[in-house]
């Protein structure tokens, strides 16, 4: 318990109250109702000022959450972000056996969104990696990534992996986060031929920029048959 005292070496009276609180709820299950302000307020006889301060600690840390017009309850675990992971593995959360055929993979030099998207300068080494993602034998996925070739030495000599996160990982370059964004689009003719849709038929667009710590390791353009891929997003509230 906090021994937070004053110089008279009483404990502050609203870490009484949050330290009470805490007794009375930690272990109930999510949902569960917290005292109210005016049974506090009657309880240890103190400003209701004094029990908000308590009640907001515990709901800054996690413990009690506030329900607009419903009151104060215990809160659900806060969850984690979703884990950063690349095409591999999550087809295999899908339940679906990911395959890969590279179309091209070569040493260029990056053009001026590449550059500015890897934080390097334009002209600078990179490496093309255009594959056809399948599932389960059928095409999904048309993807293009570009990755800083500084941080990969050896990379285009050393065989193509199947996972390219699992190159990333064996290097200690895992990405940490992300930043995705999705359009909707039209299939061009060659999207069309590798996906195996009609030219102009509707598509997923996804752009990635994946970083490991401050290190910007990939920066991909995928197209996804919209008729095979759903997107999952996990969300919640502070």
């Amino acid at each position: 318990m906090d021994k937070l005292l004053v110089p008279d070496g009483r404990t502050l009276k609203h870490v009484q109250v949050r330290e009470y609180v805490r007794s009375l709820v930690t272990g109930s299950a999510p949902g569960s109702p917290a005292p109210s302000e005016r049974e506090l307020v009657h309880q240890f006889g103190v400003a209701r000022m004094t029990v908000r301060q308590a009640m907001d600690a515990l709901v800054v840390e996690g413990l009690l959450e506030r329900i607009p017009g419903r009151g104060t309850f215990v809160a659900r675990p806060r969850r984690a972000a979703s884990r950063i992971v690349g095409f591999t593995e999550e087809m295999a959360r899908r339940g679906l056996l990911a395959e890969s055929v590279t179309l091209l993979a070569r040493r260029e030099q990056a053009g001026p969104g590449v550059a500015r998207a890897l934080n390097l300068t334009e002209g600078d080494a990179v490496i093309h990696w255009r594959r056809l993602r399948r599932a389960d034998g059928q095409p999904m996925c048309l993807e293009d990534a570009y990755l800083n070739e500084v941080l990969l030495p050896g990379f285009l000599q050393s065989g193509m992996p199947t996972s390219l996160y699992d190159a990333f990982e064996a290097r200690g370059l895992r990405p940490t986060w992300a930043e995705d964004s999705i359009s909707a689009d039209q299939a061009s003719a060659e999207e069309a031929q590798h996906l195996e849709v009609e030219t102009g038929g509707p598509v997923l667009r996804h752009s990635r920029r994946a970083l490991s710590g401050e290190k910007v390791v990939e920066v991909s353009r995928s197209v996804y048959r919209s008729d095979r891929f759903t997107l999952w997003v996990q969300l919640g509230s502070d």
